[in-house]
């Protein structure tokens, strides 16, 4: 039991064109599976970027507690300095006792000032990550914004519909389905002044 060369064209073309749709089907689970993961890495990205801000505001306040505590020591300090001048007689408004308590409160200053500047620029880095963060997020949604799984497998479908159609056109011109018509064509229906 031999098959013909009409039903080996037909069991080929169905094989196309079901070959097409398998391909479409992938295509759109492609597509999708591609904006899903698009669309979750966006939301570790927002994540990090939070985490990240949340690192800038714990460098902020580390760094306000290391002003206060060495506040704490400079004004201790500047109290043994003056009850240990005091105690020696020297009047601490004039002279040598008011450069020094001066002097401390400038060292105090520089200081508050150096932990201060640090904890900004520390600071600062979180942002700046955080930024780049929310940057990758909104660059991933646009991403999955513009991807369609319907588009996707339309695409496929349309790639392999010229394929579908070229075999059928080679097949039909080499006879193997019978003539320039389909398989199954009716040709009572080739002659146009029947239906008027």
């Amino acid at each position: 039991m031999g098959f013909s060369s009409m039903q080996l064209a037909t069991t080929s073309l169905i094989t196309q064109i079901g070959g097409a749709a398998t391909s479409a089907i992938g295509a759109r689970s492609s597509a999708s599976a591609q904006r899903t993961a698009l669309k979750s890495q966006a939301a570790v990205a927002d994540i990090n970027a939070r985490i990240a801000e949340l690192g800038a505001q714990a460098e902020l306040r580390q760094g306000q507690r290391q002003v206060g505590a060495l506040t704490h020591r400079a004004g201790q300090l500047k109290s043994s300095q003056r009850a240990a001048m005091a105690a020696n007689g020297i009047d601490l408004s004039t002279g040598t006792a008011a450069e020094i308590q001066t002097s401390t409160d400038i060292m105090k200053d520089i200081d508050v000032n150096t932990l201060t500047l640090n904890a900004i620029q520390s600071a600062w880095g979180y942002r700046t990550q955080a930024v780049n963060y929310q940057s990758e997020a909104a660059m991933k949604r646009s991403a999955a914004k513009g991807i369609n799984p319907g588009q996707a497998a339309f695409t496929s479908l349309l790639g392999s519909a010229g394929s579908v159609a070229s075999s059928w056109y080679a097949l039909s011109k080499s006879g193997a389905t019978g003539g320039d018509k389909p398989a199954g064509w009716d040709s009572s229906f080739d002659n146009p002044a029947d239906y008027g």
